[in-house]
């Protein structure tokens, strides 16, 4: 037991060694009155020291190439409002003001970019770029599936991840329009893969359509209780509530989490409202928050806890952009329309870290006449 429990930290420790941790986790909901909510969570194995990017339309950007040149040049059309990492200029989650939103997950040992070449450089961007390219340019999904045509994702390093000098970050893409019509595109042996995404759900590697397939493993699971059976002749009841989820997978995997999102967001009760569903999605997403020790890598050097640093939810209808963070989980909302007003044109910063949570004394709340 000793040599077999040895072997197996070994393989853990390698495994963490080589492969930091970003168990992101993305879910969707649609309100009764029309409007399309999209949440996810933010994992990494060290701090991603987000803040949130508040970008008017009409400004002048640029993709990167492996070498530092200049890729893909283009003006936004759109204005954008969401989380970027390590201070740079992209989108890790966001909204454009045409109610299109964009995730990046992570990818490892998936993720294959296209290798940069003189006839392609002119409209290559980098994996970490890809985000702010779809916002600032398309207003749904089916412009994106052809947008994506006309361009390469190249393997240039994000300053900062991982050293000063960066890596490059394996990624895949979630996007999602006002209607609720969802995608995934996937680098995939240097080319971009698009997945249509009916459930609205995203985790991690491996590929989407696996994850996918992996569902019908689960075709048992119900969120109504079973009944007793009779064994013979012995009566069998459960114990208590949810044995109708019983078998449900519980760990930090990708697919594991891929399976719980499909259930939760599918069972969701009705909401009647897009800040009802708001609720909703971050009741939901606190299924997939990461208690601190749970998850251990060592993806910068030394063992480290990996957390949900934050969660986000995006009302695509009325263009909301809301946050909470691993150290205040009172949520946070930037409306897009207000928040472009009051930069004035420039690109602003909303910090989203720094804050603790507020603890409210109740203990002299009574009720009146008690």
């Amino acid at each position: 037991m000793i040599r077999k429990a040895a072997v197996l930290t070994l393989i853990a420790a390698l495994a963490f060694a080589t492969t930091p941790g970003f168990a992101c986790t993305g879910i969707s909901l649609k309100a009764q009155d029309g409007a399309a909510i999209r949440g996810r969570t933010l994992e990494f194995g060290f701090p991603m020291q987000s803040n949130v990017l508040v970008i008017p339309a009409g400004k002048e950007m640029s993709g990167t190439l492996p070498d530092g040149g200049k890729g893909l040049t283009y003006t936004s059309r759109y204005a954008i409002v969401g989380a970027n990492a390590l201070g740079l200029p992209a989108i890790l989650d966001g909204i454009n003001d045409q109610g299109l939103s964009v995730g990046l997950f992570y990818f490892p040992n998936y993720a294959k970019y296209t290798d940069v070449t003189p006839e392609n450089s002119n409209h290559a961007i980098a994996p970490q770029e890809f985000g702010m390219w779809v916002l600032a340019n398309f207003a749904t999904v089916d412009e994106v599936k052809e947008g994506v045509k006309s361009i390469v994702v190249v393997p240039t390093p994000a300053p900062g991840l991982g050293s000063p000098q960066g890596a490059v970050a394996g990624a895949h893409f979630f996007i999602q329009d006002k209607s609720g019509k969802s995608i995934v595109v996937e680098p995939v042996d240097g080319t971009l893969k698009v997945h249509d995404a009916p459930l609205g759900v995203m985790t991690n590697a491996p590929t989407y359509d696996w994850h996918m397939t992996n569902l019908q493993n689960y075709i048992n699971l119900s969120v109504k209780d079973v009944e007793g059976v009779k064994l013979g002749p012995v009566a069998l009841q459960a114990f208590g509530s949810g044995s109708g989820l019983h078998g449900m997978p519980g760990d930090f995997t990708p697919p594991s989490r891929f399976v719980r999102a499909a259930i939760y967001s599918q069972s969701a009760a009705p909401n009647a409202t897009a800040e009802d569903a708001v609720v909703s999605a971050f009741h939901i997403l606190n299924q997939f928050d990461i208690p601190k020790g749970a998850v251990q890598n060592s993806a910068i050097g030394g063992t480290v806890d990996e957390i949900t640093e934050w969660t986000s939810v995006a009302d695509l209808k009325n263009l909301r952009w809301y946050f909470r963070t691993f150290t205040d989980q009172s949520i946070h909302m930037v409306d897009l329309k207000q928040a472009v007003e009051a930069a004035k044109g420039e690109v602003r910063i909303i910090k989203m870290e720094g804050t603790e949570q507020p603890i409210t004394d109740a203990s002299a709340n009574f009720v009146a006449g008690k």
